[in-house]
């Protein structure tokens, strides 16, 4: 094959494209006719701390009694570049220079390649690499793909609202994914219908696609590149070009239900243009926005009627001719919902690009390999969806839609959902979506701004003896500060952007500089300092009768949540008092009754063991937050009540560190050494009453729905029937109206006054809610989403319906607002939503509205049902 009619014009950003080339393993490609994709697997080399007993030196005093270090560790990451299929012998000249010398590439000199230049560029890959092709069935890698990011990438399907507050409807993970419907909209378009893994079909197609609008465009225009057609598209107006209602009947037509606006004919009015010599030449910008809406209108009506011909109710839309990009997806969301009236669920793919690749890759696999791992997104190596405010000239943009990144980290063990959650599929771990409040958004990228200059230092700090240590950290700096400068800009880049997102985001791109556990130095002096009151704490406490233990553990787990070095405010007390400890802690919380206050409720149902002689709880799950004063001072000594007491406990702990909280590794030592100061610590570990596990998460948040499966078999096993979640960023920042099936105690001191304020409190006002099952039928399936932070403040609110509220001053709704309250566009713009009245007006008379064709036009619209 003679090399030399491919395209050799680019120069490849190594740096920024190909991650990690170098220690790549495993390879796939995805050819279409105008785009390909190359996925690969690599080991990553990151940092691990390592915790382990530190034998008791006899006659020394004060020798530690654990010791920390730092080892070399490997990971495995997936990694998929999208690029233009015209380069394709540039990069596979790339691959061949940085991939073949590698002993692990390619097993058995095999690689698996989709799509139609699976065929057209068999001869040109064999030569170049040296390797034999194995073509992958497209549709099968297609369907693969997408089953794949739905079922283990959060926030990888949405629904578009171009005038919506947020533009973009994340859709949790859900693992009951079907049926549904998949349009790729390539160069042509393809439907399949999925009913599980291994049963679909392809039910129709259309060879009006996304080739059809780059090839008429560059016809009726100078333009060539799809992305520069898009831009004109975005500029233009399709009414002086296309044929409308009211250009036929003069107005509406009204019997049959057809408004002014709605298109009678796509390009209609320029088949006059030759004879009337006094019509001007028509806007390249209003050809382009024309092509596009009668391409997508089109499309639209298509994947509608095969739909509803199959009983389906989400069509997911995949492919090149979409990309992220805004207006088309407008387009599509309203061509949708104004033929089913909201019925179907038109949905998007933030990864949309690569779901042949991902499937041509993990048929590569070993049999069933996937399966024995979880996986998730690496937030600091993707790109994000495109933002309505980049320009298509800019470099970001360009770098974005040519050279597209995914990179999806491997994780050693599976995760699946909490079984104590009330409703699995409605729930959502954030409590406020950023994206919906302007002032929280502005509020917490500054915070995160302002506060990533203290985070490089303590990276600094934490390995002093690494003479890279202050590049990295900057490095850090400058990516980190970069991406929350981005996120201004398009704050639904990765997702919902919440303060979870924002505090995950960090701990990645530390840890892609190499730095792991910035704390672990700090946590074991406090650890160690906090070990040395344990006993006198626990004298203390079984000095006193039983209601007012129960209050003082309340109290000493709220103050052992003070020592929080994530919290600005805490850091500088710490740090200008080495001695601030317990009691220091305690005078600092707000006096009772707290912000929220059911401890009354929380204490009658403790003591009702006396008397009928049960134990309260059968087994309680604790997931603790901070190491030192908080684990052993707080926690400890409310677990030893609940054992002593007769309930079984599972204490949880991350599996990866994040700021100081508590790590699995380290709490299996400091629960051996408490154990040694206290009989019922002891025995309840020997008895296997006291277990320590790990949650599998890795945020100083708590995400519910990915939890270590050894640990919800545990739960399962042992008839959990209470949760304890404590701390600002797993009671307050997530699951602060989490619903469970059974008695849920949510704990906190607000340790940032901004928060506490907009909550009507103060700084280290406490939460502490005891919400008591009700045993209610299960809510409903539509996903719970994240509201809105509201400016003013009302305590007429009642709270959850599973909590029973005793003497709460204020309620979470005051702070998290209505949000049924929206402005009057907002309530306008998605035409599914309000009355017919109100739709058809926001449908029809809104100068950036897609109209649909009048073929199909005379359905009624009619408000969209509940999700």
């Amino acid at each position: 094959m003679a090399h030399k009619s491919y395209a050799r014009s680019i120069d490849l950003p190594t740096e920024q494209v190909f991650h990690n080339i170098k220690n790549a393993r495993r390879f796939a490609i995805d050819i279409g006719g105008s785009l390909a994709k190359v996925a690969y697997s690599s080991v990553v080399k990151r940092k691990s701390t390592m915790v382990f007993d530190e034998p008791d030196v006899e006659g020394v005093c004060g020798s530690p009694i654990y010791n920390v270090s730092e080892m070399d560790q490997e990971a495995v990451r997936l990694h998929f570049v999208k690029f233009e299929t015209k380069y394709i012998e540039s990069c596979l000249d790339f691959i061949k220079a940085n991939l073949i010398k590698s002993k692990e590439f390619v097993h058995d000199k095999v690689i698996k390649v989709t799509g139609g230049g699976a065929y057209k560029y068999t001869d040109l890959i064999q030569s170049k690499l040296g390797v034999t092709v194995d073509k992958v069935d497209e549709i099968a890698c297609l369907i693969e793909g997408c089953n794949f990011l739905l079922k283990h990438i959060p926030d990888e399907a949405f629904c578009y609202m171009r005038h919506g507050n947020p533009e973009y409807k994340f859709q949790g993970v859900d693992s009951d994914i079907f049926p549904y419907l998949l349009v790729n909209i390539g160069s042509g378009v393809s439907l399949c219908k999925v009913e599980s893994e291994s049963k679909f079909e392809r039910i129709g197609g259309s060879s009006m696609g996304g080739g059809t609008f780059w090839g008429l465009g560059s016809l009726l225009t100078s333009a060539k590149e799809f992305d520069e057609l898009l831009e004109l598209a975005e500029k233009g107006d399709h009414k002086p070009v296309d044929m409308l209602v009211k250009d036929i009947y003069g107005g509406n037509y009204g019997e049959i239900g057809l408004r002014a606006d709605v298109i009678a004919s796509s390009f209609g009015k320029a088949a006059r243009c030759a004879r009337d010599t006094s019509v001007p030449e028509f806007n390249k910008e209003d050809v382009v926005r024309s092509l596009l809406l009668c391409i997508s209108n089109d499309i639209g009506q298509i994947a509608y009627l095969q739909a509803r011909l199959h009983g389906v109710k989400k069509i997911y839309f995949g492919g090149f001719f979409i990309r992220g990009h805004p207006f088309t997806m407008h387009t599509m969301t309203f061509a949708i919902n104004y033929w089913s009236k909201g019925d179907i669920q038109p949905l998007f793919l933030r990864h949309e690009g690569y779901l042949c690749a991902i499937g041509a890759f993990l048929k590569g696999m070993k049999d069933g390999d996937a399966e024995h791992y979880s996986w998730g997104e690496n937030l600091a190596g993707s790109s994000g969806l495109t933002s309505p405010q980049h320009s298509a000239s800019s470099f970001d943009y360009h770098m974005r839609n040519n050279f597209s990144l995914l990179e999806i980290n491997r994780l050693e063990r599976a995760l699946l959902p909490c079984p104590l959650l009330k409703d699995i599929i409605g729930y959502f771990p954030d409590t406020v979506d950023l994206t919906q409040d302007a002032d929280a958004r502005e509020y917490w990228l500054d915070c995160f701004y302002k506060n990533a200059v203290k985070t490089r230092d303590l990276a600094i700090n934490s390995q002093l003896n690494s003479p890279d240590a202050g590049q990295r950290a900057n490095n850090f700096l400058e990516k980190y500060r970069s991406r929350l400068k981005s996120l201004e800009q398009n704050p639904c880049a990765f997702g919902h952007l919440t303060v979870r997102n924002l505090l995950d985001t960090s701990a990645s791109i530390l840890e892609e500089c190499l730095f792991t556990d910035i704390f672990s130095q700090q946590k074991q002096v406090e650890n160690e300092a906090a070990l040395h009151k344990l006993s006198d704490r626990l004298s203390y406490l079984d000095g006193l009768p039983l209601p007012e233990r129960l209050l003082q553990l309340a109290i000493g787990l709220l103050a052992g949540n003070v020592f929080d070095w994530g919290a600005l405010e805490v850091c500088r007390i710490l740090e200008q008092s080495k001695s601030f400890g317990l009691e220091d802690a305690q005078a600092k919380l707000q006096k009772r009754p707290w912000l929220f206050d059911d401890f009354d409720a929380w204490r009658s149902r403790m003591t009702q063991f006396n008397v009928s002689s049960k134990p309260p709880y059968k087994c309680a799950v604790i997931f603790c937050d901070n190491s030192g004063v908080d684990i052993i001072l707080g926690v400890f000594p409310f677990v030893r009540q609940l054992l002593s007491l007769g309930t079984n406990v599972i204490l949880c702990a991350n599996s990866s560190p994040s700021l100081n909280d508590v790590v699995f590794v380290e709490l299996q030592l400091l629960a051996k050494h408490a154990s040694d100061i206290c009989p019922i610590l002891r025995s309840a570990l020997a008895e296997g009453r006291l277990m320590v596990m790990e949650s599998g998460q890795t945020s100083p948040c708590l995400d519910l729905r990915l939890i270590d499966g050894h640990l919800v078999r545990t739960m399962t096993e042992q008839g959990a029937d209470l949760v304890v979640i404590e701390g600002m960023g797993r009671a307050v920042h997530t699951n602060m109206e989490a619903a469970f099936r059974c008695d849920a105690l949510k704990v906190a001191v607000i340790k940032n006054k901004w928060l506490a304020q907009r909550f009507g409190g103060d700084m280290f006002a406490v939460m502490f809610r005891f919400e008591q099952s009700q045993n209610l039928p299960a809510a409903s399936a539509a996903p719970q989403q994240p509201t809105s932070l509201s400016s003013s403040s009302s305590s007429s609110h009642s709270c959850s319906p599973e909590s029973s509220r005793s003497t709460s001053p204020v309620s979470s709704l005051s702070y998290l607002g209505s949000i049924a309250s929206k402005s009057p566009k907002s309530q306008t713009s998605d035409p599914g939503g309000g009355d017919v009245k109100t739709i058809r007006q926001a449908s029809f008379d809104d100068d950036d509205q897609q109209s649909p064709t009048a073929s199909s036009a005379n359905i009624p619209i009619t408000p969209r049902g509940s999700r």
